[in-house]
This record gives C-alpha cells, structure tokens and sequence, in this order.
C-alpha cells in the first residue's frame, strides 16, 4: 500500500483539529477529483511502520480530535488491509479519539451487501470506523455549502450505529 501525504493538523476533513491520511489508489476516477494524483496505486510513498508511528504520534496532542482516511480510496480491499494495523494501533492508544473515512463506495449498495460479505478484512475494518462520508465525488452536484462533503449525493453516516440497527443512520449535525 501508498499513500501520498498525511496532514497533521486538518480542520477541512471532520470535525475538529485532525490528523489525514491520504491514501493511494482508487477505481472510481471521479471526474473533478480534488484529487486525482492518488488515483495511481503507487502514487507516493510505501505505507511502512515508520508510516503507523509517525501517525500514531501525530494523534498524540490532547487537541487531536481524530483520524482521517481519504485518498485515494481507503476502502479497496489492498487498502483496507494496509490500514488495519494502524487502525488497530489508534484504537488500542486512542480509543477516545474517533476515526472518519472517506469512500467512493455506497454503505449500503456495496459496502456491507458485497465488502462485508465478500472480504474477510471488511468487518474489522469498519469496526474502528465511526464516521463514513460515502458515495463518489459527483461534479454537478458539486456544493460548497455542504458540511465534510464534496457533493450532494455523499452521506455522513454513524457506521457503529448503523451496522447495529441494519439501516443507515445519518449524522444529524451534517445532514
């Protein structure tokens, strides 16, 4: 796995002051990507355990709300089984800080019917994961108004909650 930066102290992507990973490689090529230079799988640099401690040490300050991932694309499957022992590791030394992560992929149109199903990484993977902003970048319906959204189409769902109860469940603050 790549990644292509990691911003130490982001207030664009969650709430709060954050740390962002932005991973490398993506299928979807949204057209008006912010991003397309991490499109490519290798864009970047290796994601080592000099990777997770430089991370997990970002975290560190009491100011630190969270984790974000973004890219890229988090969520494909050679993606999601890079990230796990990071994941595992903020959770293990943070668990009071929440963890975000941006997908391309619909929660409940292929996240949790073909992922969950389908990728024996996938069930770990969302149980660090409280927030996911969903759905790809859609340039016409582009809106600067929306909050941790690029456009109308994406959703800011409670995965915890919405795993337990079987439905999507939107986060009110962001709706």
């Amino acid at each position: 796995m790549y990644y292509s930066v990691i911003k130490k102290k982001d207030i664009a992507d969650g709430p709060g002051v954050r740390v962002s990973l932005f991973v490398s490689g993506c299928p979807h090529k949204c057209k008006g990507c912010f991003n397309a230079d991490t499109w490519d799988y290798e864009y970047g640099q290796p994601f080592t355990e000099d990777t997770i401690d430089e991370v997990i040490e970002a975290l560190s300050p009491n100011y630190i709300r969270g984790l974000t991932l973004l890219g890229g694309e988090p969520m494909v499957q050679v993606n999601q089984a890079g990230l796990l022992p990071l994941l595992r590791k903020v959770n293990e030394i943070y668990p009071d800080k929440d963890i975000w992560c941006y997908s391309g992929y619909v929660f409940d149109k292929y996240v949790v019917p073909v992922m969950l199903k389908e990728w024996p990484e996938t069930e770990e993977f969302l149980s660090y994961i409280d927030v996911l902003v969903d759905g790809p970048f859609i340039l016409e319906q582009k809106d600067w108004s929306l909050k941790f959204r690029g456009s109308a189409n994406q959703r800011v769902i409670d995965v915890q909650e919405s795993l337990k109860k079987g439905e999507v469940i939107i986060v009110e603050d962001y709706r």
